[in-house]
């Protein structure tokens, strides 16, 4: 297993943006999915860190955590855990699942593609 996704949400993305340019050297660009908010994401290793807006239901604490599974079907697997699927949706060819954690954050699965 590999986190991949780390979201924060942030009062002002721009400055966010410039700090961690800063602070870390990183790469922002600007993305939207589909209807989303637009925000910022970088890549620290295999990592994404995106910066999206905080909204007036959230908490700057929201965060949003990703990762990839070494499995064939993460969607027979939550079933079979009896997790909620809350949403999925296709990115760059691979079906992200999100689902929910005991305090409300939201948790992006998806699974390993491997190369030989």
């Amino acid at each position: 297993m590999q986190l991949n996704l780390l979201v924060l949400r942030c009062k002002n993305i721009v400055i966010s943006k410039n700090f961690y340019e800063k602070l870390l050297g990183l790469k922002f660009i600007k993305e939207q999915h589909g209807k989303g908010a637009v925000h910022f994401s970088a890549y620290v290793g295999k990592t994404v860190l995106e910066l999206y807006p905080l909204t007036k239901s959230e908490e700057v604490e929201n965060i949003r955590l990703g990762f990839t599974l070494e499995l064939e079907d993460v969607e027979n697997h939550l079933k079979e855990m009896q997790i909620e699927i809350l949403s999925r949706y296709e990115f760059e060819g691979k079906m992200v699942f999100v689902v929910g954690d005991l305090e409300g954050r939201k948790i992006e699965l998806i699974r390993e593609e491997h190369t030989e």
